[in-house]
């Protein structure tokens, strides 16, 4: 075991302290400082921060001609009140770790410790910490920065904790593992009146109330199907909160998902057709905007080829199940750069899911995430 009883309690209390401090998409500056505190005293050849935002890229060179592989984690929390009573709680309010990022960071500190005495017999490796995965803005940011060509990798490597699975058990399979998804709001604009005359308006309610049954329904199958395909309204707001005033104005927020990027454009078409419909049926205008837009992500079979060995080697059962997970992340971006592949690691047939106000990363997976992470390094830079 290259991680002894020490660095395991100093690296569970790394993961306490990531928790207690989460920071949203975005405002990661205190995150990314308290993980460069940890790492830089473990001797990096390199650490380029600020890097598409709060990013962090450690390095680790061998200083002998190989490939360099990323390992990615996420340093953003959720807008999510914790409500726990586990001493390591949230202290900030209205936002918490309940998604595992600080877990997930934490298991690239541990490669850190592990690198320090050994370093890669050829090649590099880079540990990024990425920021704003959450709002899917974070990965097209990194790779953006003009200094993301510094640390350019051969494969790009991730994970991600999931509940509903026994404890350490992997998930992992090549193809689509993660679905495309985008926020859309749609804005229907009428006219205002008295509440005792709204003749003299143009409401939207009726275009709003037809629209949300709509919009669900072009929902169409499930992952594994190609087809598959996904409206979730999220949020809806018609007018003002009085009661003199006829709305005019409505709001609908609704996320869009498939299990392709190709896919994406068809549901689009659907979803705006219907839009366009509405407000012009009741003569209202329309504005439709996007957010927070995941590609979906697509494990290459090379990169999963090198994780199996990885995760056959370190004698962890696994298979595919419940892959490909309809949740989205923006790791999918990395595949645009390199090889790349997301493995999936049980926390827990009785876990809390994931954004669960209640949920925390098990610290039993710190060293089994990065006893996988480590014997890729090895198996392919040595």
């Amino acid at each position: 075991m290259f991680l002894t009883e020490r660095d395991i309690v100093e690296l569970t209390a790394l993961r306490h302290d990531l928790h207690r401090f989460p920071e949203i998409s975005g405002e990661e500056r205190e995150t990314a400082a308290r993980v460069r505190d940890f790492v830089k005293g473990f001797g990096p050849d390199a650490i380029i921060e600020h890097l598409g935002g709060h990013g962090l890229a450690v390095v680790y060179d061998s200083g002998k001609p190989g490939p360099t592989l990323l390992f990615r984690s996420e340093l953003d929390a959720l807008p999510i009140e914790e409500l726990s009573e586990i001493p390591h709680r949230s202290i900030i309010k209205g936002k918490g770790h309940l998604c595992g990022h600080d877990g997930h960071s934490t298991i690239l500190a541990a490669m850190a410790v592990a690198l320090s005495r050994q370093r890669p017999g050829k090649g590099r490796v880079v540990l990024l910490y990425q920021p704003a995965e959450e709002n899917g803005a974070g990965a097209a940011a990194v790779i953006a920065d003009p200094r993301f060509s510094e640390i350019a990798p051969d494969f790009a490597f991730s994970l991600h904790n999931l509940p509903g699975m026994p404890l350490g058990h992997v998930a992992l399979k090549a193809g689509p593992v993660n679905c495309a998804s985008r926020g859309m709001l749609i804005r229907l604009t009428g006219k205002t009146a008295h509440a005792s005359q709204p003749e003299a308006g143009t409401s939207p309610m009726r275009a709003m109330s037809g629209l949300l049954p709509l919009l669900t329904d072009l929902a169409h199958s499930m992952p594994p199907d190609p087809a598959f395909r996904m409206a979730t309204v999220t949020h809806a707001r018609l007018g003002e909160a009085a009661f003199g005033i006829a709305p005019g104005e409505a709001e609908i927020w609704v996320t869009l998902r498939t299990l392709t990027d190709d896919r994406m454009a068809e549901l689009v078409a659907m979803a705006e057709k219907a839009a366009h419909d509405a407000a012009a049926a009741h003569g209202l205008q329309l504005q439709i905007g996007y957010h927070d837009i995941f590609h979906h992500c697509e494990n290459a079979p090379e990169a999963v080829g090198h994780l199996l060995r990885a995760v056959e080697a370190e004698r962890l059962t696994h298979d595919e199940r419940g892959l490909p997970i309809r949740a989205s992340e923006d790791f999918g971006r990395f595949r645009d750069k390199a090889p790349s592949a997301m493995f999936f690691l049980g926390a827990g047939e009785a876990s809390p899911a994931l954004h669960n106000p209640d949920y925390d990363f098990p610290d039993a997976l710190i060293a089994t995430g990065a006893r996988v992470f480590m014997r890729v390094v090895r198996d392919i830079l040595g």
